[in-house]
């Protein structure tokens, strides 16, 4: 954990320390090209490996009973058994996290009153599921809130979400809802992982650091919009020469801005080689994208060679004779030579 958060403040200071120097377009320039690049070409070359890998097996993750008798309920949602079943639940899954919402939390009590003895307990626990969501949804208005720097005009869609999210206003600037939720969802599942042992145990390197680069970007955000007062109309006028390919000067601008590049870029370039490809790789998962049906269709394994089988006709026709001779029944009798 600690060496995650060392990496994150070492960029970070990197860049506040290269823009104070006059190394601003290495930071707001080379970076960005670079790191959309990666992104672009690295998520890519991940969804054509996974399209391209066999499913050895059907393996489905199922909820629920899957589908049998007629007179046995099946859990539709959870087990579907049609191509259309499983777009309701992958939307289902996409959308609404609904697998994350059977999220169960599982406690030893040592002495039970009916038992007399230690039972497990299962209680449901939704907070992870609530604290899940609000982070992905807030990163995604957060990110779809950033495209009045990207575009002019600006598209009303983009200003209608921002008067939304801005609707609670508290002193000037405005204050936007989805950047304080982001950094407490995002605290809230670091600190998951730090306070519960079972989670602490399995979380590594690759873990935290998504979490913490997220945490910093959020917080030189708000920094920049609250705090250090960096000039937007400046910073969109530097934004417009980047996606227009003509960069301006970044003279002028504070510095916290390119630290908050500098680690958006980090995190776009770490994307493709970290677990957060899952926002692709769910529709590519065979637990997710194949129907509950294998009491009624056969999934035949992709990697077995071609194979050439024997009915028994042509067996017999091969092996006649010697089957006679071993006594064999036959189902077409030996025919006899002439002269027999």
């Amino acid at each position: 954990m600690l060496k995650s958060l060392l990496v994150v403040a070492l960029v970070a200071a990197i860049a506040w320390l290269g823009a104070s120097i006059g190394l601003g377009s290495l930071f707001g320039v080379v970076l960005p090209y670079a790191a959309i690049a990666v992104f672009l070409v690295g998520v890519v070359w991940r969804m054509v490996y996974w399209a391209k890998s066999p499913v050895p097996f059907a393996i489905p993750t199922t909820g629920g009973q899957e589908k049998s008798l007629d007179w046995i309920k099946q859990a539709k949602w959870d087990c579907p058994d049609t191509k259309w079943g499983v777009v309701k639940r992958m939307i289902l899954e996409v959308f609404l996290f609904r697998s994350l919402f059977r999220n169960m939390h599982a406690e030893v009590k040592p002495n039970d009153a009916i038992n007399g003895g230690p039972r497990l307990v299962y209680y449901s626990s939704k907070w992870l599921w609530v604290f899940a969501l609000l982070f992905h949804y807030c990163f995604f208005l957060v990110f779809f809130r950033h495209f009045r720097f990207f575009m002019e005009p600006v598209p009303a869609c983009v200003g209608f979400f921002e008067m939304i999210d801005g609707m609670f206003q508290i002193g000037a600037p405005r204050f936007y809802m989805t950047g304080g939720l982001l950094l407490c969802a995002a605290a809230f599942l670091l600190l998951r992982r730090l306070a519960n042992p079972r989670v602490r145990y399995i979380s590594l390197f690759q873990d935290y650091f998504p979490l913490w680069l997220v945490m910093g970007i959020a917080g030189t955000g708000i920094c920049m919009r609250y705090f250090c007062k960096t000039d937007i109309t400046q910073v969109k006028a530097y934004i417009m020469g980047l996606v227009q390919f003509h960069p301006i000067s970044a003279a002028g601008i504070d510095p916290v801005f390119f630290m908050h590049v500098t680690l958006v870029s980090v995190l776009l370039a770490y994307f493709p080689f970290s677990k957060l490809t899952h926002m692709a790789g769910v529709f590519f998962s065979p637990t997710r994208n194949l129907p509950c049906d294998t009491r009624r269709t056969r999934h035949v394994n992709p990697w077995n060679p071609e194979k050439n089988f024997l009915t028994y006709p042509e067996y017999e026709d091969m092996y006649r004779e010697a089957m006679a001779d071993a006594g064999l029944p036959l189902d077409k009798p030996l025919e006899k030579k002439s002269g027999e």
